[in-house]
């Protein structure tokens, strides 16, 4: 991080402490010429870090195609799920890219951009299989994770299904289906697509169970920014570039984004 933005982020915190209104961010941004962003680096193809320890994956990508709408440089932070929405809000870093979902209870304490993603659960099995809907569990062997939503979705549409429980996903829940010890498995479809682009033995089938938003997070008091944000995301879909960037990461189609305008 810079001395300029340490100090910033410093005056963000005293600002903040005694009420009076921050100067707009956006246009703060623009004048630096940097904008820093949180992205996770922790999560196969979302945000990594590739051979040479370089920051890389869906998110790294989407972080550098905003940076260059901007107009400005792209300073990465990484974050965890437990410290991006403390270091949004102290200024450590502007924006929070890093798969996180947009609820009802974080948008309490910080604002959301419409989605530029949507996660859901989703079905994975050998390539062949005639499983292609979570009801066609009923009688099968299927991984799932213990407490998951997962979990809950079999037990109530397949409550005649075999349930195979795993700690791990990958690799432990994928090895079980390779050597046909199960026949499909239940996760985020983040982790099914990806799956199913390395190794061919294995194909994601049928349309997302759940719908979850991904969202840009954005410290309160911003408007002009989450509305730049919500701009940007809305000519990422309409443009083909959010297509272009699931197909990348994940070797398939990516779940249906509306653009609001």
């Amino acid at each position: 991080m810079s001395f300029f933005r340490t100090i910033k982020a410093a005056a963000f915190v005293a600002t903040a402490s005694v009420g009076t209104a921050q100067a707009d961010q956006l246009q703060d941004i623009i004048a630096e010429g940097e904008i820093t962003v949180g992205i996770a680096l922790t999560g196969e193809p979302i945000g990594f870090r590739d051979d040479q320890n370089n920051p890389v994956g869906y998110d790294v990508d989407f972080a550098t195609r905003l940076a260059e709408a901007l107009g400005v440089e792209l300073n990465i932070v990484e974050v965890t799920g437990a410290n991006r929405i403390p270091m949004l809000e102290s200024g450590q870093i502007d924006l929070i890219i890093a798969n996180i979902t947009a609820t009802l209870e974080r948008a309490k304490s910080i604002d959301f951009s419409i989605p530029y993603l949507r996660t859901g659960i989703k079905l994975l099995v050998a390539d062949g299989s005639d499983i292609t809907s979570i009801e066609d569990l009923n009688g099968r062997s299927v991984v799932v994770g213990r407490g998951t939503t997962g979990e809950q979705m079999v037990q109530r549409l397949a409550p005649d299904a075999e349930i195979v429980y795993v700690d791990v996903f990958a690799p432990d829940g994928l090895l079980l289906l390779q050597q046909g010890r199960a026949e499909a498995a239940i996760e985020d479809s983040s982790l099914v697509d990806y799956a199913a682009t390395q190794f061919p033995e294995l194909e994601s089938v049928g349309e997302l169970l759940t719908s979850d938003p991904i969202a840009i997070g954005v410290r309160k008091g911003e408007p002009n920014m989450l509305r730049w944000l919500d701009m940007y995301v809305s000519q990422y879909i309409s443009s083909g570039a959010y297509d272009e960037n699931y197909t990348k990461w994940w070797g398939t189609e990516g779940p249906d984004l509306v653009a609001p305008w």
